[in-house]
């Protein structure tokens, strides 16, 4: 596979994740705490996914080194 199919199957993966991310709103174990005048916003499950979404891509950009 050459580099320029593996950069539109990335991008066709990165508009499908963030089609869902737009319905979604916010992940399951996502922590927000809302008081009077404050909001605090957690994301450590899109955090978690974002991390493993980016140790795929580099693992897979790293085997055509």
């Amino acid at each position: 596979m050459n580099m320029g199919k593996l950069f539109i199957i990335l991008g066709i993966i990165f508009v499908v994740i963030g089609a869902i991310w737009t319905f979604i709103g916010k992940l399951p174990g996502d922590i927000t705490i809302k008081r009077d005048n404050f909001t605090f916003h957690f994301p450590i499950m899109t955090s978690i996914v974002v991390s493993v979404i980016l140790t795929l891509i580099f693992f897979i950009l790293g085997k055509f080194r």
